[in-house]
């Protein structure tokens, strides 16, 4: 050992703490929405032997000894009625399914726009790059690529060199599509093309509303609407009725198309709570569940003789009793918090009104519930509540007080604040609409004293443009 060298022992203290596999599955449990709480109960029946739902005891003593098949047709009152029956086969050969999902489906961007290709052209070549460039269409109809990228792409792919002018016909034939306005390179592109293909009116509007975009489109979307009138020699109504051509337009064309209606119905938000006002004035409070309810499989209560499978018996009927626990704590949870938020926004889940909504914090709910913060933040996130006049993500119901000389000793919220703005902006002239420092005087009016830049702020939040840009022609 080197002279230099020495052996040291250091003894540090370090606290740590650490998560039991039953309490991570309780967070996990404790962040989820209704459906997919749902769908985690489903996945425990299936897995674990042991668990059940409360009525399976008297299922299983029934005679019970029907197919799936046949479990399937009972929720039929005819066979006709059944799904591609074909008279005279066998049920289990009368479904087609992948013939009923197939005619089903809704038919694709591209598959629209390959099908109207292959009517209009009978030149091979065309066509081909026609549908090389339909193929580069983003899902609202617009095609963000340059014609020479895509004859590189296609070049280096396939091998094959087009020349340019085969590829600008090819675009040509995109844009002469349905629905009017795909292939378009931008907005004014998109425009211009649906706006050629409108035969025009009697008044000139059709013709006039070309010309704007055409030649005038960077002043139309900036709003300048005297200097269109000024340049084109028009008075303020000539140039209403054109704006409103342009404005019937489809921004978005292709946008439609290809959407699954099936898809809308998982795109519904499913409430996490329900809210309602009675008949005396106060609110309660409900979870709605469609989870059935549950217990220890009949089997899985008694100890069995061998050593093995009583050691099996055991583990499953704990990991059972342990998911019941925590799903009825979960919900425990769930309901204790949302009753805070009720309470502490009481006034406006009676009036629905954005200015009743109170400041609230995460702290405020945990004075009221006595929980952790983070067991409230799993609580609350991507949670719904219902209530008469709509529903509500809980984070809605999260704000900061403003702060201001006026504001914060009035307790004004960010959400009664943000209603008292739009209020102001939805009483305005359109042809003479509020700047932000009128706005902070007709706050200021009302008691809420806060900055300019704090209406700036406030007003982008809302998604409203500065006052140049929501002027409206007279």
């Amino acid at each position: 050992m080197p002279q230099n060298a020495s052996l040291r022992q250091d003894l540090t203290q370090r606290l740590q703490q650490t998560l039991s596999p039953a309490q991570l599955k309780f967070v996990r449990l404790l962040e989820m929405n209704q459906p997919e709480v749902e769908e985690e109960v489903r996945h425990e029946l299936e897995e674990n032997p042991a668990l059940s739902t409360a009525d399976a005891d008297a299922a299983a003593s029934d005679d019970f000894n029907e197919t799936s098949e046949q479990v399937q047709l009972a929720d039929y009152s005819d066979e006709e009625e059944i799904p591609h029956y074909r008279p005279g086969t066998h049920h289990h050969e009368a479904f087609d399914w992948a013939e009923a999902s197939a005619q089903s489906s809704p038919m694709s961007l591209m598959e629209y726009l390959t099908a109207q290709i292959n009517e209009l052209h009978r030149d091979p070549a065309v066509a081909a790059t026609a549908e090389y460039i339909a193929g580069y269409l983003d899902s609202n109809g617009y095609l963000s690529r340059t014609l020479p990228s895509i004859a590189d792409d296609v070049a280096i792919t396939t091998g094959v060199d087009i020349p340019m002018d085969m590829w600008q016909r090819g675009l040509e034939t995109v844009q002469s599509l349905d629905p009017a306005g795909v292939g378009a390179r931008d907005l004014r592109d998109c425009l211009l093309i649906q706006l050629r293909r409108m035969p025009d009116d009697q008044d000139g509007n059709v013709a006039l509303a070309l010309e704007i975009v055409n030649h005038y489109f960077d002043l139309f979307s900036l709003k300048h609407f005297r200097r269109i009138e000024s340049a084109l020699g028009i008075d303020s109504d000539r140039l209403r009725d054109a704006v409103d051509v342009i404005r019937s337009l489809n921004p978005k064309p292709a946008a439609d198309i290809g959407e699954d209606p099936m898809l809308d119905r998982t795109r519904h938000i499913v409430a996490d709570f329900i809210v309602e006002p009675t008949d005396e004035g106060s609110l309660t409070v409900t979870l709605p569940n469609s989870i059935p309810e549950l217990a220890i499989e009949r089997s899985f209560r008694d100890e069995p003789a061998d050593a093995e499978a009583r050691q099996f018996v055991t583990r499953r009927r704990e990991q059972a009793t342990d998911f019941i626990d925590m799903l009825r704590l979960r919900n425990e949870t769930l309901f204790n918090v949302m009753s805070a938020i009720v309470n502490i926004q009481h006034d406006f889940f009676l009036s629905a009104d954005e200015s009743d909504l109170r400041p609230m914090v995460l702290k405020d709910v945990a004075a009221l519930t006595g929980y952790d913060l983070s067991v409230i933040s799993r609580a609350t996130a991507g949670k719904y509540v219902a209530t008469p006049s709509g529903t509500y993500p809980l984070k809605f119901f999260f704000n900061e007080g403003v702060s201001g000389k006026n504001a914060l000793d009035e307790g004004h919220s960010t959400h009664s604040i943000l209603a008292a703005l739009r209020t102001i902006i939805e009483s305005e002239d359109p042809s003479a609409p509020f700047s932000d420092d009128t706005i902070k005087e007709r706050l200021a009016a009302e008691g809420i004293d806060i900055a300019r830049r704090t209406v700036a702020k406030y007003r982008e939040r809302l998604g409203i443009p500065v006052a140049r840009l929501r002027k409206d022609i007279r």
